[in-house]
């Protein structure tokens, strides 16, 4: 599929008219992404068709409300052509015939005098789309000035990128958050999956060719550009994953990447640096752009390394020669030369690094990383834990000062000595350790709550019976995994929390990192070109290893190769989520 990236944009003066909407994802205060609805003295409308190829399209509406506040809003136009709409994202987007309807949402209904929202869609089309002659908003029809910006090459068109922001501690407060139009339309194709396509996942630059963009897929510039259409003259943040060390996670072969333990240099030049120069793009200096550094890596040489009962060949490797250490240390440095640039650090998960032989080895080998190859602690924004994990957000029903019958919680199969039950009190414990490793004292925390709600009827209603302090835990866990250690697809799982802004003390947010229905890794070898090798912890059959006590593996059946679509892993998500949709 060949794309051009023609943007076509009409500005509408608005005669009377009212409108629109927030784009995706977190905003402050731990508010989920947000009179009666009337007519505004007047509005500006910005339509941009943002991508067009021979097939179909994707365009951003974006609206700048010129007169009184309304606390809902209603968009019509009609279609010159042929187009279908497909999916929306911001508003409830419904066509009938060539007559299309955005409708807001239960967050974004309300707009300020003076204030500006956005939405978007896909549609199909003949490559052929034309701006739509007029608009109505709330009833009203829209006239007046259709001048604008036609053709982002061309100089002579006035600038439509708003100012670069300044630099702020949290950057999802006061923030929308970039949804990925690639994977809301595989999410909006699912039965059901509408209910979700709306939220912000991350951008996993998994290789050198996703930089470009792979397979036809987006490359960083379209996702980057795409962000722009949907920031509006808000705030947006852009999540992405920096994945792609040599020897890439040395303790599993499903995510295993495409450089040998030695290629450093081609890491930093031929990966670290072209992803680095476009985020110093000054066309992207107002977007808010939040960097996930290299998923598992650092942990690895914790607890995976030298002379550890589950340390891996790679891994010792990866220890001696330092190149994860040099690698992390590299990306943080060259991405953070950038002011609008917040890196995050992985940090495992509280199943990895919540025992005392891991927590302060982690904290110190982070520090190592941030303050190698030039990098300072100035470059780190703060951590994220559970990235493409599973474990639970909070544990409801029993923490870990309880005892049962004399006998520690601790000393139970599932905590096994464990000084944490979830995710919320290990981010918030690691954070203190971090700071007095070096860290700065403002550095947040960020949780990857995509696939850790452990909703559904399987999940426990109250604490287990006191019998022992196994039925105890076993009974009332919310995870419902066979065992911490397990990682792959787990059976049962469900979304968790949507994304929001400083939920919890120290927390910054709240994110879908990884994105829902994209596999882990496949149920059997199948040759690829990514690099990415067969695990038998994707394997419903596997009877396990020691880093999961030999225990099955809980995977589900029929997987792909981790980063591809897998529908009935996202049907299970939908169907367990918690907060249940």
């Amino acid at each position: 599929m060949s794309r051009t990236n023609l943007r076509r944009s009409r500005m509408a003066l608005i005669a009377a008219g009212a409108l629109v909407a927030a784009a995706a994802g977190s905003a402050a205060a731990a508010a989920p992404f947000g009179a009666s609805a009337a007519a505004a003295a007047g509005c500006t409308v910005d339509y941009k068709i943002q991508n067009q190829w021979n097939g179909g399209l994707t365009a951003a509406v974006s609206v700048t409300n010129n007169g009184a506040a309304v606390s809902s809003w209603q968009l019509e136009w009609s279609f010159a052509g042929s187009e279908q709409i497909s999916q929306g994202w911001n508003a409830t987007v419904s066509q009938s015939g060539a007559a299309v309807t955005a409708k807001s949402l239960s967050y974004n209904g309300a707009l300020a005098t003076g204030g500006s929202a956005s939405f978007g869609f896909n549609a199909s089309g003949n490559g052929n789309s034309a701006v739509p002659a007029t608009f109505k908003l709330n009833g009203v029809t829209c006239n007046g000035d259709t001048t604008g910006p036609t053709d982002p090459t061309d100089p002579t068109d006035p600038p439509t990128d708003p100012p670069a922001g300044s630099k702020v501690n949290n950057p999802y407060e006061g923030a929308k958050v970039y949804v990925n139009p690639e994977w809301s339309e595989k999410a909006a194709a699912e039965a059901g999956g509408s209910r979700v396509s709306n939220q912000p996942t991350g951008v996993w630059l998994d290789r050198i060719a996703a930089i470009e963009g792979a397979n036809g897929g987006m490359g960083l510039r379209d996702h980057l550009d795409s962000a722009l259409t949907q920031k509006g003259s808000g705030e947006l943040v852009v999540q992405l994953v920096i994945y792609n060390l040599p020897g890439r996670d040395c303790a599993a072969l499903a995510s295993n990447g495409e450089l040998g333990p030695t290629e450093i240099g081609r890491y930093k030049t031929e990966y670290i640096d072209p992803i680095a120069a476009i985020l110093a793009d000054s066309k992207y200096a107002g977007l808010r752009i939040v960097t996930t550094v290299e998923i598992d890596s650092l942990p690895n040489l914790v607890t995976n390394a030298g002379g550890r009962p589950t340390a891996t060949p790679a891994c010792d490797v990866m220890k001696a020669n330092g190149n994860y250490v040099k690698g992390v240390g590299y990306a943080l440095n060259k991405l953070g030369d950038a002011g609008n640039v917040y890196n995050y650090i992985d940090a495992g998960h509280h199943g990895w690094i919540g025992w005392d032989d891991n927590f302060g080895a982690s904290a110190d080998v982070f520090h190592q990383a941030a303050t190698a190859e030039g990098a300072t602690v100035d470059d780190v924004q703060g951590f994220i834990t559970n990235t493409a994990n599973y474990s639970a957000l909070k544990e409801t029903n029993f923490k870990i000062e309880d005892s049962v019958n004399g006998t520690s919680v601790r000393q139970s199969k599932w905590v096994d000595w464990n000084r944490y039950t979830d995710e919320l009190s290990f981010a918030q414990a690691f954070r203190t350790k971090l700071v007095s490793v070096g860290f700065k004292s403002d550095i947040g925390m960020l949780i990857d709550t995509s696939r850790n709600g452990w909703g559904g009827t399987a999940r426990p209603t109250g604490p287990g019976a006191t019998t022992s302090v196994d039925t105890y835990v076993d009974g009332g866990r919310n995870d419902r995994r066979i065992h911490l250690g397990n990682w792959c697809n787990q059976a049962g799982a469900g979304l968790g929390e949507r994304p929001k802004a400083a939920p919890e003390a120290g927390i910054d947010a709240y994110v879908w990192m990884k994105p829902p229905g994209e596999s882990d890794g496949s149920s059997k070898e199948i040759p690829n070109d990514e690099g990415k090798g067969f695990d038998r912890m994707c394997d419903p059959t596997y009877t396990g290893n020691a880093r999961n006590n030999n225990n099955m593996s809980g995977a589900l059946g029929d997987a792909p190769v981790s980063g591809k679509w897998f529908s009935a892993q996202f049907q299970e998500l939908m169907k367990n989520a918690y907060p249940a949709l």
